[in-house]
């Protein structure tokens, strides 16, 4: 089976690549010939992930799935949620975005958070969703160079380590992501 992942970022299409199992074929918008950025308007992380999916189907004919990711948190009522990868600003640098959210967080307790993904996946004309949802806290330095965007000051509950310290492996068992990308795999071999 052929799957186009309506994504162009390295991290995540390893990340996904990573937990197919071998009898589906992953392609990417550059495979496919997508070089334009997908619009990604809505207000919520759901509606971002249908606007990218619907996007490749309606203009390309494929079937696809697209994924949105938000980092909430409490302290700071849900942000920056839809807005994570511009939180500081269209440039889209992990590094600007994590220090703004350290900055904002400075004097606050509260430093409770949660990683959401919602996969929306549309094959053969019907549309399903996929969430994960990760709960942990916002660390007040970085800590490890695995992962990328905000996991070097992401620790999930239960652990002493940010998602920044994690393998591939371990990873793809306890993120957000890993968590939506299962219940996509489950509902494939259905």
């Amino acid at each position: 089976m052929k799957l186009v992942f309506a994504s162009n970022n390295k991290n995540k299409i390893q990340e996904i690549k990573h937990q197919l199992p071998p009898e589906i074929e992953l392609l990417s918008l550059e495979d496919i010939g997508c070089h334009e950025e997908i619009p990604e308007t809505a207000d919520t992380i759901e509606g971002n992930a249908i606007l990218k999916a619907d996007y490749v189907t309606s203009r390309y004919g494929y079937n696809c799935f697209a994924d949105d990711t938000g980092l909430e948190v409490e302290a700071l009522n849900g942000e920056p949620g839809v807005y994570s990868a511009r939180y500081a600003g269209e440039q889209k640098s992990a590094e600007d975005n994590m220090d703004k959210l350290l900055k904002a967080l400075e004097d606050s307790t509260n430093r409770n958070a949660r990683f959401k993904t919602v996969i929306a996946l549309n094959l053969n004309g019907k549309q399903n969703l996929f969430t994960g949802i990760v709960d942990g806290t916002i660390t007040t330095e970085k800590t490890g160079d695995k992962g990328f965007g905000y996991d070097p000051i992401f620790k999930p509950v239960g652990l002493n380590t940010t998602f920044a310290q994690l393998s591939l492996d371990e990873k793809a068992q306890l993120s957000h992501r890993g968590r939506a990308v299962t219940q996509l795999i489950d509902f494939l071999k259905m």
